[in-house]
């Protein structure tokens, strides 16, 4: 077969898995189930006496149980981590179960993605009764409503009784993503960076591997995650991150020594071979983002469309 017979059949295959695992990830979205394998979690938990998770009701590959949103706050006032996906009642009447007669005195938002903004409008309307409260985020560069939010920067900090929160800047899963320090008990929301049960993913690697490095540096208690389950052997955890990384990039390096060129659709499909459908398209977009680094790091060159080919050293990689 010549090298353009064989681009165009792996541009046929690419294609086809791309749009299977499309449909795969469609419907388990819409489906919003949760994959059995993972710890059952309470719907609300009081995690300390200053932290009470509420869980968002929106199982699914991506988000796990659901998106993991936080009241903070041993007084009335209390602070929101993230609030969930948009138009779920099941959350926001379980919102209102833990507030009572407390009051919402600010809400956080770790990062853009709609798991974790997307019910802003839902609390306002139906919980604070249109009342304006602050809506503290970072500012990414797609960010275009000014009015929404009040943009901060790393270092920022909010504090009602009982919980002093400092926001640190960790890009990488996003450009925008902030972990949170909460002073009083050295613990740490992590947001998306950190999940307590599988592996997340992330736009730019260099980003996310420093900020990895960032949060172990702060040695935090105890990690709230974004998803799943509370993190306690913190340094574990984030060592099994940082492994993990450098262990997808020795197998990417593997599967591209194997093969004159390979399409980015064929490495994901050895690599994450193991990993369901629906979530497929999220480990190409990790394969893709390892293959610019090591198109930067000089190992790797692109030949054609999502075609590549190993040009570098023999050595493993490492980040």
């Amino acid at each position: 077969m010549s090298v353009y017979a064989g681009r165009a059949w792996s541009l046929l295959r690419f294609y086809k898995d791309y749009a299977y695992a499309g449909v795969a990830y469609i419907a388990n979205s819409r489906a919003h189930k949760s994959m059995p394998s993972l710890t059952p979690l309470e719907p609300i938990e009081i995690c300390s006496p200053a932290v009470t998770r509420i869980l968002g009701f929106n199982p699914g590959p991506f988000t796990l149980q659901g998106t993991n949103t936080y009241l903070l706050g041993t007084g009335k006032r209390k602070i929101l981590v993230d609030t969930g996906e948009p138009n779920i009642s099941d959350y926001i009447g379980a919102l209102k179960t833990v507030l009572k007669e407390n009051e919402i005195e600010c809400m956080v938002i770790t990062h853009w993605h709609g798991d974790h903004v997307g019910g802003i409008n839902n609390i306002v309307s139906d919980i604070l009764n249109s009342k304006k409260v602050p809506i503290y985020k970072f500012r990414r560069e797609a960010d275009e409503e000014k009015e929404r939010f009040q943009y901060v920067d790393d270092g920022f900090i909010v504090a009602v009784e009982g919980a002093t929160l400092k926001f640190i800047h960790t890009p990488g899963h996003t450009t925008d993503h902030f972990a949170l320090w909460l002073e009083e008990e050295e613990t740490l929301f992590s947001g998306d960076c950190i999940l307590g049960e599988g592996t997340t993913v992330f736009e730019d690697l260099h980003d996310y591997m420093t900020s990895l490095n960032k949060i172990k540096d702060l040695k935090p208690k105890k990690i709230y995650p974004g998803h799943g389950p509370v993190i306690n052997d913190v340094a574990k955890k984030i060592e099994e991150y940082i492994e993990h990384r450098m262990k997808r990039e020795r197998e990417i390096v593997a599967v591209l020594k194997d093969h004159d060129e390979i399409s980015s659709m064929d490495i994901t499909n050895q690599v994450y071979k193991d990993t369901p459908w629906a979530v497929r398209l999220a480990a190409l977009n990790n394969v893709k983002l390892v293959l610019n680094k090591l198109i930067k790091d000089g190992v790797v060159t692109n030949v054609g469309f999502e075609m590549y080919r190993y040009i570098g050293p023999k050595q493993s990689p490492s980040l």
